[in-house]
């Protein structure tokens, strides 16, 4: 048995205690929080080593619905466990597919499927193993913003097929919300310019637009970019990534990977005040590196000291 698979069928075990000691400042928060999270192991490890007032810090990330990312082979004993552990707690797991060919235009997070048969099959695995469990699903992050800004690696118009297949599949499923990621209002400025793009990929079925996804603009940058797109998208709605938000973004070079000085954002509700935009979530886990940039590991590896910082410098 697989680390993956192990770890997915240790959450659905864990699926009771899933709302242990998890502070909730809103009725509106209807996202899961999974026991297991690298925040708690690390709170429980401090614990243990007598490092309570950081253990405390750690709390704040460990105690918050945080999205799940499928980037390997075979998602379905993942995908399967996490949504039947949120739907036993009476909540939704929030799943992020990032697993199209040529991912990260071969930058920090490369990889992917090795050929767009092999993606649409993992697609398909994927939206089997959702079921009719509810489910919020970012779909492929930077996926669209990168063939916009420029990448070569990639065909245009066969990326953005995959992307209109993964947004039809997953929408077969009941009580499935799908966003296809849009970028941040850094990064292409101009909305308009990712609207053929988008359209192209599927959003017209798809529930919106996922915003900010590993970035760190403002909550009223990204909602402004955001009712511009809607406007342009004959009226879609949107979600905003906040897990690290909170003091906004760093100016200065590579302000997007692992920029030092940043916070925690709004917690994951669905109370927004914007009838356009559904939810602030989570969907980078704060404390997983960016990449190898300022001293980081690998991206998407655990970096305690990166996590502290973000817990430390969080408005209460």
């Amino acid at each position: 048995m697989s680390t993956s698979v192990r770890r997915a069928v240790l959450v659905a075990l864990l699926a009771g205690l899933c709302c242990a000691g998890a502070t909730r400042d809103v009725p509106d928060d209807p996202f899961w929080t999974a026991p297991d999270s690298r925040a708690a192991q690390q709170a429980a490890a401090w614990r243990e080593a007598g490092r309570n007032a950081d253990a405390t810090l750690m709390d704040r990330i460990a105690a918050r619905p945080q999205a799940e990312w499928l980037n390997g082979p075979h998602p379905g004993p993942a995908v399967r466990a996490r949504t039947t552990a949120a739907a036993r707690a009476g909540r939704t797991a929030v799943l992020v597919a990032y697993y199209i060919p040529n991912r990260d235009c071969g930058q920090y997070s490369l990889g992917g499927a090795p050929t767009g048969a092999a993606y649409r099959a993992w697609i398909d695995e994927f939206a089997a193993a959702l079921g009719d469990r509810g489910a919020y699903v970012i779909v492929e992050p930077d996926a669209v913003a990168q063939v916009v800004a420029g990448c070569t690696r990639v065909t245009a118009s066969d990326r953005y097929a995959l992307l209109a297949h993964a947004v039809d599949r997953l929408k077969r499923q009941p009580h499935t919300r799908v966003y296809v990621d849009a970028g941040n209002s850094s990064w292409i400025p101009e909305a308009w310019r990712l609207v053929a793009a988008l359209k192209a990929s599927g959003v017209a079925r798809a529930d919106g637009v996922a915003l900010n996804v590993s970035n760190f603009q403002t909550n009223q940058a990204s909602s402004t970019y955001g009712d511009q797109l809607s406007k342009d998208l004959a009226g879609k709605h949107y979600v905003i990534d906040t897990s690290r938000n909170g003091n906004g973004p760093l100016t200065g070079t590579d302000s997007w990977c692992n920029p030092p000085g940043r916070a925690l954002g709004t917690p994951p509700t669905t109370r927004t005040d914007n009838p356009l935009l559904d939810a602030y979530l989570w969907i980078k886990r704060p404390g997983e590196s960016d990449g190898t940039c300022r001293g980081g590991p690998a991206a998407g590896r655990w970096w305690p000291s990166y996590a502290l910082e973000l817990a430390r410098n969080a408005r209460p």
